[in-house]
C-alpha cells in the first residue's frame, strides 16, 4: 500500500511492452537462426564432401546420389528459410521476461554453437575409422557377405591370379576353409592397416579393413593374420602396408586363427583414397 506523498520509480507500461516484445523477439531470433545455421553447415559440409570425394568416407557408395541430391534439396530449403520470415509466436506477458543480459547469453551462445559446429565439420579434415574402433568390435564377426566375396574370389582363384584377391576376398576364402593344403600353392599380396592380435600382439597383427555395410556407423574390421614377431619394431598400429607371403599353420600357440601368413615382404604404403571395402 502506497501513502500520500511517497513516491517510486516505475517502468511506463509502453516502455514494459517493448521491452517484453524485444525480449521474446530476441529468444524467436536465437532459436530460429540457431536451427537454419546448424541446418546450413550440415548440407554445405555434405555437398563438400561429395564434390571432393570424400563421401565415401561415411557412407557406402550405393548412397551417395540419394545423399547429394537430399543435401542440395535441403539447401534449398535452408535459403528459403533465410527469405521467409515467419512471425514470432504471442506469449502472454510475464513479469519474469528475461533480462537484457539473458538475451545476450542467448544469442551468443547460439553464435558460438554454431561457430565450434562450422569448424568441426567444416574445418577438420575427415577421418577414417582406425584401430581404435576395430578393437571395440571383434575382428571378421561381421559385415561380410560371404557368398559373393567368394564368388569373386573363387573367379580369380580359378584363374590362378591369387596377388589380385583383396582383404576382403582371402577373409570370404578363409571362412570357407581353413585346410592349410587349400593355400599351400598361393601368395597372396594384401593391402590394410596394421591392427594387433588382441590374443597374441607381440607375434601376429592383421592386415585390416573396414567393411561398410550402410554407414561407417555399422562398419565391421575384418582381415588377415600376418606371423612376424617383433612387428612393432618396424611398424606401428594404424599404419598401412602391403604384405606379400604364404600362407601357412599360424605359428602362433596364443592367437585364434588356425591360418597366418608368414611375410616375404611388407612395406609400407600410403592410406589409399577409398579405405574401405563393400
Amino acid at each position: 500500500m502506497w501513502r500520500k506523498g511517497t513516491s517510486r520509480t516505475a517502468v511506463p507500461r509502453q516502455d514494459r511492452q517493448h521491452l517484453s516484445r524485444r525480449d521474446k523477439l530476441a529468444g524467436y531470433l536465437a532459436e530460429r537462426w540457431r536451427g537454419i545455421g546448424l541446418s546450413l553447415v550440415i548440407v554445405v559440409a555434405t555437398i563438400w564432401l561429395g564434390v571432393t570425394g570424400q563421401l565415401g568416407l561415411y557412407i557406402h557408395p550405393r548412397y551417395f546420389i540419394f545423399t547429394t541430391v537430399m543435401a542440395v534439396l535441403g539447401l534449398a530449403f535452408v535459403v528459403a528459410s533465410f527469405i521467409f520470415r515467419t512471425p514470432a509466436a504471442r506469449e502472454p506477458e510475464s513479469e519474469g521476461s528475461p533480462s537484457a543480459g539473458r538475451r545476450t547469453l542467448v544469442l551468443g551462445g547460439s553464435a558460438l554453437l554454431l561457430a565450434v559446429a562450422a569448424v568441426t565439420v567444416l574445418a577438420l579434415p575427415p577421418a577414417t575409422l582406425t584401430s581404435a574402433t576395430a578393437t571395440q568390435r571383434e575382428v571378421n564377426s561381421g559385415g561380410l557377405d560371404s557368398e559373393a566375396a567368394a564368388s569373386d574370389a573363387a573367379a580369380l582363384v580359378g584363374n590362378g591370379d591369387y596377388e589380385r584377391l583383396s582383404v576382403k576376398e582371402w577373409v570370404s576364402l578363409l571362412a570357407q576353409s581353413e585346410d592349410p593344403a587349400l593355400y599351400a600353392d598361393k601368395t597372396a599380396k594384401i593391402t590394410g592397416f596394421v591392427l594387433p592380435d588382441a590374443a597374441d600382439p607381440e607375434n601376429v597383427f592383421y592386415v585390416a579393413r573396414f567393411v561398410v555395410t550402410c554407414c561407417a556407423v555399422d562398419a565391421q574390421p575384418i582381415g588377415v593374420a600376418v606371423y612376424q614377431p617383433g612387428w612393432q619394431a618396424d611398424y606401428d598400429t594404424d599404419d598401412w602396408v602391403q604384405v606379400t607371403g604364404t600362407f601357412v599353420s599360424n605359428p602362433s600357440v596364443r592367437s585364434a586363427d588356425t591360418l597366418a601368413v608368414l611375410p616375404t615382404t611388407i612395406e609400407p604404403v600410403d592410406q589409399p583414397s577409398d579405405p574401405y571395402v563393400y
